[in-house]
């Protein structure tokens, strides 16, 4: 005699539109699946703590959801929290074609060229299920509503804090200056002062220490 688990169900875990999923091929699924996994493999310039290792793009995108989600939480922002998850989450995408643009780079002003083109291709790519992709992307370029403006704090903050905690290593190797990292922080002190604050004290640590040019 056969035993049944109760606990285990034969019906479907999620409640799909059965006329719309007979024209979504699975294999087309797959295939935007892995256009987003080519982000894994943009280096970034930053070394991830206790590695000697450079953090990737879909690292950053991570921790910069999760920097995002933690700190309007704990300071009880007035926060689209879905809003701004999926913001940090398209953050980057762009840079799976363009590559990664170091903030103190003389490109840096036009990276966004490039990463735009690389967010349409996504948009149009076969699989692709998010609808308003460039949309939510555009926004985190160039929208100014609370959840972009939080987002570009906390964009700033992990990588100076990253530099931070591996003894300058980015700094040092590319030849960083004081007043580069202070003018690339400055926009923080209208939109989250405290953290700018904190971000002034450690810079002025990293000057003495000789991990930022102190120029």
């Amino acid at each position: 005699m056969s035993v049944v688990n109760p606990a285990v169900s034969t019906k479907p875990i999620l409640s799909i539109d059965s006329t719309r999923a007979v024209d979504i091929d699975i294999n087309d699924v797959t295939h935007f699946l892995l256009e987003l996994d080519a982000l894994k493999r943009v280096n970034r310039r930053s070394y991830v703590t206790g590695t000697t290792r450079l953090e990737n793009s879909a690292e950053h995108s991570w921790h910069l959801a999760m920097a995002c989600w933690s700190i309007a939480e704990q300071f009880e922002l007035d926060v689209n929290h879905e809003k701004l998850l999926k913001l940090a989450l398209v953050h980057d995408l762009g840079e799976i074609d363009a590559g990664d643009t170091f903030l103190y780079a003389s490109t840096r002003s036009t990276a966004h060229v490039e990463e735009r083109e690389g967010i349409a291709r996504l948009q149009n790519e076969r699989g692709n299920g998010i609808t308003n992709l460039s949309e939510v992307w555009e926004e985190q370029e160039t929208g100014d509503s609370k959840e972009t403006q939080l987002l570009k704090v906390i964009d700033r903050l992990l990588p100076f804090l990253l530099n931070l905690n591996t003894e300058g290593k980015t700094w040092i190797e590319l030849g960083v200056t004081r007043s580069q990292v202070s003018g690339a922080h400055a926009f923080i002190k209208d939109s989250f002062p405290s953290i700018h604050d904190w971000l002034s004290e450690n810079i002025k640590y990293a000057t003495q220490q000789g991990w930022l040019i102190d120029l």
